[in-house]
């Protein structure tokens, strides 16, 4: 997957098209996974150069489907124009290929993981209206989200060219308000996947696994009360330096958080350039503020062309990371 190339005026089109009929009609009356997204049999979801995109670079974005994380998926879906606008026409990173996934609970949830490809153009909006948001067949039913069943899916079910043929990593950015679990179940990837495995998965091996190959973040949206809790966080950073756990006062953010995140990570911007690019695009000032505070952490000093900092990923020295 991967070809095309994503249009603001093809996005623009389909709006008009529904009518003011509701993006994410699918999760209204869907009685299960949608057929494209279904990860039950999966082989294996493919990021691939081609001559239209011979520099391809993979960014998977997982998302909690559960609660109030609804209204994130709906921003993001809202903020598409500001994300590929970014990346694409102030080239934070060249040619990205964007798969949309999302998970909720395995243990209880009967539409634990949906799973998108790797679209360079507008098919990658589609697999996101696709999605099941809240709900009985994706709401939360604990204190915890499976989380960890991306890191499952980018470590087993994920071909990049970027990593496969220039060592270069891609990108997964989990999007969630609760902590996950510290195993990957065997049983659930059974039902989930039809995969066998023969024992559970401790997460700290998932997660050093997934980081041969990508840049991780978590991003917490702080607005619920799950997202303000300190267990959250302190989860999310016993797996992940602090500066790979990044906390938004608004969901409405993530968009700009992962663009951003990208261009600070491949030292194609400084930070201010990267506000300045949101300021240009009409950006309040107060989400501009935030935004700084959030990403500071990340702000190394960004030299076009310079290429992504080539450092440890579990060095914590600022400045030092290859994240």
């Amino acid at each position: 997957m991967g070809s095309g190339v994503w249009s603001v005026n093809t996005y623009s089109a389909r709006a008009s098209q529904r009518g003011g009929q509701d993006a994410f009609a699918y999760s209204n009356g869907a009685t299960g996974v949608h057929p494209t997204l279904n990860p039950y049999g999966l082989e294996v979801r493919e990021s691939r150069d081609s001559a239209e995109h011979p520099d391809s670079n993979s960014i998977m974005i997982g998302l909690d489907v559960t609660g109030s994380m609804g209204n994130v998926i709906r921003a993001i879906h809202s903020d598409l124009p500001q994300l590929l606008g970014l990346l694409l026409d102030r080239e934070y990173i060249p040619h990205p290929q964007i798969m949309f996934s999302a998970f909720s609970n395995g243990s209880c949830n009967p539409v634990a993981v949906q799973v998108g490809q790797f679209e360079s153009d507008n098919r990658m909006d589609m697999h996101l209206e696709n999605m099941i948001i809240s709900g009985p067949l994706a709401g939360g039913c604990d204190s915890r989200e499976s989380a960890e069943l991306m890191f499952y899916l980018a470590a087993n079910h994920t071909a990049i060219d970027c990593w496969e043929k220039r060592k270069r990593k891609g990108y997964l950015f989990v999007i969630t308000d609760e902590p996950g679990y510290d195993s990957v179940k065997a049983s659930e990837i059974q039902q989930i996947f039809n995969r066998k495995l023969s024992a559970d998965i401790p997460f700290d091996k998932l997660v050093a696994q997934v980081k041969e190959r990508y840049h991780v973040f978590v991003i917490i949206p702080t607005e619920t009360s799950a997202g303000s809790d300190e267990f959250t966080r302190q989860f999310w950073r016993s797996y992940l330096t602090p500066q790979n756990v990044i906390l938004l006062n608004h969901g409405d953010d993530v968009s700009e958080t992962i663009a951003l995140a990208i261009g600070l990570t491949e030292r194609t911007i400084t930070l201010e350039q990267g506000l300045e690019h949101l300021r240009a695009a009409g950006t309040a000032k107060n989400r501009i503020d935030e935004l700084d505070k959030s990403l500071s952490v990340l702000d190394v000093g960004g030299v076009k062309g310079a290429g992504t900092l080539k450092s440890d990923d579990d060095s914590g020295q600022r400045g030092t990371k290859r994240l």
